[in-house]
């Protein structure tokens, strides 16, 4: 026999039991939002994300948990995709390297290429609804809302065998064998640029690794070069050895890990060796349905070792372009309170 919709809803009301005793959360934080009246103050904004719910409580505990890292002295890895150094989130890269805020960086291939190109000329402010087939008709990339005409690519091209020139000699007079981080280091040296993270890092020693140096335009570059100086070579394996040895020599380690794929994983893996990360911030939109290390959260990278157990950690499910800028007002700025 088939229910109506009031015998549905007294059936189920039916099976509920009250609880034995009521629990009003007295005590508990009040759900409440910056009150504009008072007038902007930047920082108590921030802080009152951390009472406001949702997403914008989980960036307030992001905020936070890089305070701690801070605080002990942790070295700090910030991973990243590229689509990050597309956007105007490099020059907030650029921040933190700058003033050695950040201790290592791991990024994909597109991380390392468009901070150069970038140097030689920018890219604009486009649509996400344009149609592909009038841009790429009229020699035009787009990155979501983001344009990068194919003449940057040209500068690009011509820029980068000059450049494997110069350490394809080094390799054929000095027998030095590159690793990906060396060549990231070379470039950032090269470029001459203070727009350039990567010239930050090269003068403040900071490694930049890149496991998959040769996906995208810098593979392509690779591929040219190699076309005509076959025993040109680069040595992936010294990267692993490098980053796993750079995390065996640290006392304690934190993690911000914008976006998934390769980066992630690099950053995550690296950090089994000593029995995961001390602390962890991911920001990113991925979701775990999939089965996928980029939506995986953070309590499945506690399963495989990559994150302690009781490590400080939250997840921010947001557009990192709009989240990770105000996680670092919070938690890097002179104002922040570390």
């Amino acid at each position: 026999m088939k229910l109506t919709d009031s015998q549905s809803i007294k059936a189920r009301h039916h099976q509920y039991k009250e609880p034995a005793e009521i629990a009003t959360l007295e005590g508990y934080p009040k759900i409440e939002g910056y009150n504009f009246d008072q007038g902007l103050n930047f920082q108590e904004f921030l802080t009152s994300y951390g009472h406001t719910g949702f997403q914008a409580t989980h960036l307030a505990e992001g905020i936070e948990i890089v305070k701690v890292m801070q605080r002990e002295k942790a070295t700090i890895f910030l991973a990243f995709t590229s689509n990050m150094v597309s956007s105007g989130v490099r020059d907030i890269i650029t921040y933190l390297v700058k003033h050695k805020k950040i201790h290592v960086l791991i990024t994909s291939a597109g991380g390392i290429e468009e901070d150069i190109i970038k140097c030689l000329k920018p890219f604009v402010l486009g649509r996400f609804d344009v149609p592909g087939r009038p841009l790429f008709e009229k020699g035009i990339n787009r990155t979501g809302n983001i344009f990068v005409p194919n003449d940057r690519f040209a500068y690009f091209d011509k820029w980068m065998q000059e450049f494997f020139r110069d350490i394809y000699q080094e390799q054929k007079e000095k027998g030095k064998i590159w690793c990906p981080h060396d060549l990231i280091t070379r470039l950032g040296e090269k470029i001459n640029d203070k727009s350039s993270y990567l010239y930050w890092t090269a003068k403040n020693a900071i490694p930049v690794f890149c496991p998959g140096l040769i996906d995208g335009a810098l593979g392509d570059q690779i591929f040219f070069f190699k076309q005509s100086h076959p025993d040109f070579i680069i040595d992936v394996s010294k990267e692993i050895k490098d980053i796993v040895q750079l995390v065996l020599n640290s006392e304690k380690t934190g993690g911000i890990i914008l976006g998934g794929g390769i980066s992630k994983h690099f950053a995550l893996n690296a950090n089994i060796f000593k029995e995961g990360f001390d602390y962890i911030v991911y920001i990113n939109t991925a979701e775990e349905y999939d089965g996928s290390d980029s939506g995986a959260r953070v309590e499945e990278a506690i399963t495989w070792g990559k994150v302690k157990s009781k490590a400080p950690n939250v997840k921010i499910h947001c557009d990192a372009t709009i989240a990770f800028p105000l996680l670092v007002a919070g938690a890097f700025t002179e104002d922040s309170d570390n």
